[in-house]
């Protein structure tokens, strides 16, 4: 079935539909990597955002529920150049289209991704449809210059405490603004005790659980609009308890430190991000999943830029002098595939050493 992916600004993309034969209407983004589009789709950072994979080819070793970040796909769309219809793979649970059609997400194949990457690259970041009818393309360009992407936190967190890990452990509290799967996974493999708690959690409801850590995640959306959060989040600072924010809760965490943030013209996203360490000069390779960034110089003073991206110079982590820190990338990915893995190492010996110290 025809179908075809109508830009902000005005260009028109015929293609092929697969998936849902919805139409629908996001903030469209690009993604550089070669594999992972399960964790990309299931990835609630998307959420608001039709994905499109800059590689040519996409389902090639079909899908397995093990590697989704969460229980359902956030994104509003999929764009790909070519669709594999018959994967090969001794994990594999099905195709990708099964499961955009089970998640009811419409997608498109046979467009030019890298022609349209370009048209991203040098105008930004802009909305975007996949429709089956562009005779009334006046209405289509009016949605898609209403459209913004609204209450995402809230769209994606969890809406209750809960018990991920009941132990006698350290606990740390996973507080949850679209929290990928692999955090939480990399917290219980190294013996923690976690709780997740949702966005509008308080921060005196935190403190009661008695955390010896704060994990801040990922999640979509402008940080500035969570104002509640960044709000709660600063009569955390400073309490003693290790804070360790990702993607979005780094954000949040300088905000709450009175920092600012900016959009990027086009964000980054894939797996392929170099990020040099200030400190010691080395560089890795990481995933990202963002569309704004801390700025540097906004940084409160005492305030160390402990990473910065290769690509464009951006801030990709910080560390406060009240203890807490944070970085832009996604160590949880392991796109190295275990270069940035070492700050839950870090962390997890900071919560061990903080409980140590109330007993």
């Amino acid at each position: 079935m025809k179908g075809y992916l109508v830009l902000q600004n005005g260009k028109v993309y015929e293609g092929e539909r697969f998936g849902s034969m919805r139409d629908s209407i996001g903030e469209l983004v690009f993604s550089t990597a070669m594999v992972g589009y399960c964790e990309t789709l299931t990835d609630p950072s998307y959420y608001g955002q039709i994905i499109m994979q800059t590689f040519p080819l996409v389902g090639n070793y079909g899908v397995c529920q093990e590697d989704f970040e969460s229980s359902k796909i956030y994104a509003f769309g999929y764009i790909v150049r070519q669709l594999c219809e018959y994967p090969s793979n001794f994990r594999s649970e099905g195709g990708l289209e099964d499961m955009l059609i089970k998640y009811d997400i419409p997608a498109l194949q046979g467009i030019d991704t890298r022609a349209v990457t370009r048209q991203v690259r040098e105008a930004g970041v802009m909305n975007a449809a996949i429709v089956s009818d562009i005779s009334d393309i006046d209405k289509i360009m009016s949605m898609l210059s209403a459209y913004t992407v609204k209450r995402a936190v809230k769209s994606v967190s969890s809406t209750k405490k809960e018990h991920l890990c009941d132990k006698n452990a350290p606990t740390v509290v996973l507080w949850d603004f679209g929290a990928k799967g692999n955090i939480v996974r990399h917290l219980l493999s190294r013996g923690l005790n976690v709780i997740s708690v949702p966005y509008n959690y308080t921060a005196e409801r935190i403190l009661e659980l008695a955390p010896d850590g704060i994990m801040l995640s990922n999640g979509p959306g402008d940080p500035k609009e969570n104002t509640g959060v960044i709000k709660e989040l600063a009569s955390l600072v400073g309490q003693g308890v290790p804070i360790f924010g990702i993607c979005l809760g780094h954000q949040l965490l300088a905000l709450a430190h009175g920092a600012t943030t900016q959009k990027l013209k086009y964000g980054h996203r894939g797996i392929n991000q170099p990020v040099k360490f200030t400190s010691s000069g080395r560089v890795y390779v990481t995933s990202q999943n963002h569309g704004y960034a801390v700025v540097s110089d906004s940084l409160p003073k005492g305030a160390e830029l402990m990473c910065v991206s290769m690509n464009d110079g951006t801030c990709e982590g910080a560390m406060y002098d009240d203890g807490s820190y944070s970085v832009q990338f996604h160590p949880e990915a392991g796109a190295g595939p275990h270069d940035t893995q070492f700050l839950f190492n870090e962390f997890a010996d900071k919560v061990v050493r903080y409980h140590a110290g109330k007993h």
